[in-house]
Formats: structure tokens, sequence, C-alpha cells
């Protein structure tokens, strides 16, 4: 009978909370008896080159709320996974396969297993989505414009009317989402 409870630690940004996050995390828990998530602070993604749009604050928040989650600690800088592993005794470190080798030096500490990421959903594409859709905000707004002005325009028949009034209201919807 094992007496010992199995400690998995994994690490991430988790910005724009997605899930393929969600199943990280759950396929984290199912290899031990206890996750810990630390989750990389704004300093510290800073240092990697990277922004998030959700603080630091409130994705450690949305992480902890996860059901397979048992704790969340700060992520702060590289060196700090051997001290975390040797201060929450880890039996195993997870971390996604687009870190494939970057965490073998570990192997002298704990298990290392790396997690395939899931298909078709990261938050490094919701994020270049968002920007398009931003970019493409201004452009939308000049096509609402002109389109307004043709709908009130005595130029346009009645036909050509009921017509611009659905592209009109199309057009309206798709901007009350990106406001």
């Amino acid at each position: 009978m094992r007496n010992r409870v199995k400690t998995v630690i994994t690490y991430g940004t988790f910005d724009l909370f997605h899930v393929g996050h969600l199943r990280l995390l759950k396929r984290a828990k199912e290899l031990g008896d206890k996750l810990i998530v630390g989750v990389s602070t704004d300093e510290f993604n800073a240092i990697k080159g990277k922004k998030s749009i959700i603080p630091f604050e409130q994705r450690a928040e949305i992480v902890s709320s996860v059901k397979y989650v048992d704790m969340v600690i700060p992520e702060t800088c590289w060196e700090q996974k051997i001290e975390d592993i040797k201060k929450y005794n880890v039996d195993i470190l997870v971390m996604g396969d687009d870190w494939k080798g970057k965490f073998d030096h570990l192997r002298e500490y704990c298990e290392v297993v790396y997690l395939p990421r899931t298909e078709g959903i990261s938050s490094t594409e919701i994020r270049s989505t968002l920007r398009f859709l931003l970019s493409a905000k201004s452009e939308l707004l000049k096509v609402f414009d002109i389109l307004n002005q043709l709908r009130n325009s005595e130029n346009t028949n009645e036909n050509e009317k009921k017509m611009l009034e659905e592209a009109f209201l199309v057009l309206e919807q798709i901007l009350r989402i990106l406001e």
C-alpha cells in the first residue's frame, strides 16, 4: 500500500484560458494525487519576451478554480523549478510537448513528462485572431459609414434599401461584438 501522496507540478502562463489548458491540467492530475501549478508572473513573462492580456492575479485565480488543481504558486524565474521540486517533494514535472527536451536536466530530481498539446487551440492563435479583428474594425467602420450613406440616399431604390438594411444590421452586430 502506498503511503505517500504522488505530487505533480506543471508551469505555464495560462493567458486567455482555453480548453487546451484545461485538458493539460486534467491529464497532469491523472498522473498523481496532488497537482501544483506554477503560473508565470507578469514580470517573468516580460523576461521571457511575453506580454499577457490577463494580469497574473486573475490568471492565478482562474487556474486555482479548476477542479484538478490543488495549489497555485507564482512562477517568477526559470531557476525556481529545482527549488519547487525539492520544496513540494514533487514526483513528476509535466510540461506541454512544445517544451520537449527543455527540462530533461530535471530528471535527476523527478520524472519529467511532456504531454501533447490540444490540436487546433492555443493562446497564440486566439491572440492573433483578436489582433486581426481589431485591425479589421477600422475597415468595418468605413463600410458601416458607406452603407449608412447609401441606405439614406435618395438615389437608392426600395429593393436596394432593403438589401442595404440587412447588410447594415449584420455589420452593426459584428461591430457590437468588436466593441
